[in-house]
């Protein structure tokens, strides 16, 4: 394996390549299912809200329908 050349001050930087741990991780811990249908709302609600602001926002975004004729104020109209 590749060998640094440069001083390094501590041993365990130079050989951080080379270590693998024997130590295995704890399990992950199970869900209870009020978490699961807590998170499950979360996502729902998040998901609903995107939705709803699209189709809110969708009429706004059409160029199709443009106004038959200009809006004009009224304090215009006697000049």
């Amino acid at each position: 394996m590749f060998r640094r050349t440069e001083a390094v001050p501590f041993a365990f930087v130079s050989e951080a390549d080379e270590f693998r741990s024997n130590v295995t991780p704890p399990p992950r811990e199970r869900l209870r299912p009020g978490q699961v249908v807590g998170r499950t709302l979360l996502g729902l609600t998040v998901a609903a809200g995107l939705v709803g602001a699209l189709v809110l926002g969708m009429p706004s975004l059409d160029s199709t329908n443009s106004p038959a004729q200009q809006q004009q104020s009224e304090a215009s109209d006697n000049r």
